[in-house]
């Protein structure tokens, strides 16, 4: 094993040591460390292994961040770091996190607790719970709706 291929191979054991990583951002981070034959070879060897998987990766990112953000934001967030489509609807499916409603209501009262009392402060809801990622429809229906009135 050549000393470049070696400290691939340390580094990559490091940074899934530490946490998940989709192949995508192993790439990145072990890119620059050997030639792009050295580090793809490195890639295939922690896949084979069972070290890195996407599906995996994915998984966990949704466990962590689902009660904080909506559909649209968790689908977007799994793209930028690699993960495949196919693998993003599967996850996302599979994911017992409660429906966007109940997880929107659960963001919407750690933040804000109560309705809006005009339109400016309806806006600000509502941008809000857009910037964390939940459909206008779902939104909507939370802001119409009373805190303790389920949808």
């Amino acid at each position: 094993m050549t000393d470049a291929a070696d400290r691939l191979r340390q580094k990559a054991l490091r940074l899934l040591a530490l946490r998940e990583h989709s192949r995508a951002e192993l790439a990145r981070k072990l890119d620059g460390l050997g030639t792009p034959d050295e580090v793809e070879a490195t890639l295939e060897r922690m896949a084979e292994l069972g070290l890195q998987s996407d599906r995996r990766f994915a998984e966990s990112w949704v466990r962590s961040k689902a009660g904080r953000f909506g559909t649209a934001r968790l689908r977007m967030d799994l793209a930028r770091r690699g993960i495949d489509a196919d693998t993003i609807v599967e996850v996302l499916g599979a994911a017992d996190a409660g429906t966007d409603i109940e997880r929107a209501r659960a963001v919407w009262a750690t933040k804000f607790g109560t309705l809006a009392r005009d339109r400016r402060e309806w806006a600000r809801q509502a941008r809000f719970l857009q910037g964390r990622g939940f459909s206008t429809d779902v939104i909507a229906k939370l802001l119409k709706e009373g805190p303790d009135e389920p949808a």
